[in-house]
């Protein structure tokens, strides 16, 4: 994710629709809202929701992450679902039909990387037991986070140690645009971390949910 400024407080919450004290990147929008709610920050196990998140993140470089949320059920359709092994199939007429598809971001060298990326996801999906195995390997150690998450100390995490060695370790094996700062924000969304800041209400549930979520091995 791409952190959005604007008038919020200086503390970084603000008051959500429900009354509740949440982050502010939001914005108040509906979609975001609900994105913040469920989705962000909640630890994500499935192959195929994990090979998504990596590519949207990917096709979000140099956009706003609200471009790539409304585009979405697009994108699905467009990819397959994104299950990768079905994507590690798409030909050059692939390429053209997505290129020509105004529902998604029509950018050939990030659609080209999908269908580069789902074949190296099928080689590490055949090697670990299960993409999530190899990418849950680089969940950082609770000591190397920020002691206290506020506004700025989130508007500052642009990367990390753990999300330069993902991107490294990634483009070793052949993937494409998953640069560390992609990296960091894919570890945000799929719930490596929790960087909903200190006083937002969701902060403690993610928590929960980290706490109870069975890493894959």
């Amino acid at each position: 994710m791409t952190v959005e400024t604007g008038t919020e407080a200086p503390t970084g919450t603000v008051t959500d629709p429900q009354g509740r004290p949440s982050c502010w990147w939001h914005g108040g929008l509906p979609d975001y809202v609900a994105y913040h709610d469920t989705e962000w920050g909640r630890p994500v196990g499935d192959d195929i929701r994990l090979f998504e998140k990596i590519c949207l993140e990917g096709f979000q470089s140099g956009l706003s992450w609200l471009t790539i949320l409304r585009k979405r059920d697009s994108f699905r359709a467009a990819f397959a679902g994104f299950d990768f092994r079905c994507v590690a199939a798409f030909d050059d007429n692939d390429v053209e039909r997505l290129v020509a598809d105004a529902g998604i971001v029509r950018h050939r060298g990030k659609i080209v990387s999908t269908i580069n990326n789902a074949r190296r996801a099928c080689e590490m999906a055949d090697e670990f037991g299960s993409l999530a195995a190899f990418l849950w390997r680089f969940e950082p150690d609770a000591a190397d986070r920020p002691p206290r998450l506020d506004r700025a100390t989130l508007g500052a995490l642009a990367q990390t140690p753990a999300s330069v060695a993902l991107s490294k370790s990634l483009k070793k094996r052949g993937w494409s645009f998953v640069g560390p700062t992609t990296m960091y924000a894919f570890m945000q969304a799929v719930g490596m971390v929790n960087d909903h800041i200190e006083g937002c209400w969701a902060r403690e549930e993610v928590e929960a949910d980290r706490a109870r979520f069975q890493r894959p091995v």
